[in-house]
């Protein structure tokens, strides 16, 4: 049950990230003795607009986003447990579906959070676009972008099976050089952006929570969260509120298959968008590109 804490100075002079830490204490909110300190960015003003990420990321991939997004609402980027400057549990089965679902929802109820427009990529929309179909209530909008909610029902495509042996196979995930091989413009291949993906391990024992997260993405219909995104699918496919969906171009672990698949079950998503030249995490391709689509599709 042990709990790691990145030292501070792993997160000095990170390239365009100046923002202030917030923290909050959510162990009861995932049944945990102890501490469990929760890091997220708090930026603007008015309605919350949640971006959640996914693996092997943080808070730092929405960076480019957040100013742009402020200009809307007060945005919010938490970093998952296991991620960025959250805390890490250094056991593998600390690390499950249900515990990040109950942190992120810990998190919307302490900060009362209500009329979220929520913008989710990766494991974000897995956790995300869950809590949004158990309590739309506290929904206004979805911005869903190279994502998924499985039921362990869908044909589960190769890219995917081959990331996730990937990572089931390698000890220890070198997470800096995965994001250098992964982003497409060559000027944000820098040493200082690769290092700030790898500022929250100092060592092998902080990632058990990257390591831990291909495994939990229910891929046959009895894996633990399928039958409860089978239930929040009820709730999508009778959403009446705006919805956004996203896709890079040249994502080759869920993309546009992923993409329309929302596109077609959520009745008010429209046409897919496809942002070019952007693999999985286009907000780091296509930071800009995209938080100025998710501003003029909030003003329209």
């Amino acid at each position: 049950m042990a709990v790691l804490r990145t030292p501070e100075s792993r997160f000095a002079n990170l390239p365009d990230y100046p923002f202030a830490p917030h923290y909050l204490e959510l162990a009861a909110a995932i049944g945990r003795p102890g501490e469990a300190r929760m890091h997220y960015l708090d930026e603007g003003r008015g309605n919350p607009i949640l971006c959640l990420h996914g693996e092997p990321s943080w808070s730092f991939l929405y960076r480019r986003m957040l100013p742009i997004l402020a200009r809307r609402g007060r945005v919010l980027a938490p970093d998952l447990f296991g991620f960025g400057k959250s805390d890490k549990f250094t056991e593998r089965a600390d690390y499950s579906y249900a515990m990040h679902h109950d942190a992120v929802l810990g998190f919307i109820e302490a900060l009362d959070l209500r009329d979220i427009t929520l913008v989710c990529q990766d494991w974000g929309g897995l956790i995300g676009l869950q809590i949004a179909g158990q309590h739309p209530e506290r929904f206004a909008r979805l911005v869903v972008m190279n994502t998924a909610l499985p039921t362990g029902e869908e044909e589960v495509g190769p890219g995917f099976l081959a990331w996730r042996e990937y990572v089931a196979n390698t000890p220890d995930l070198a997470i800096g050089p995965l994001f250098g091989r992964a982003i497409v413009p060559e000027d944000r291949r820098t040493p200082e952006i690769l290092a700030a993906y790898d500022a929250p391990y100092p060592d092998r024992s902080y990632k058990e929570g990257a390591q831990a997260f291909p495994s939990l993405v229910p891929i046959t219909p009895d894996d633990p969260g399928a039958a409860e995104n089978r239930e929040a699918w009820k709730t999508l496919e009778r959403w009446s509120k705006p919805c956004l969906v996203m896709a890079g171009d040249r994502d080759i672990v869920l993309g546009i298959p992923a993409g329309t698949r929302f596109t077609k079950r959520i009745p008010t998503a429209g046409e897919l968008v496809v942002v070019e030249n952007a693999s999985h995490f286009l907000q780091e391709d296509k930071g800009e590109e995209v938080a100025e689509r998710i501003v003029a599709w909030l003003d329209a």
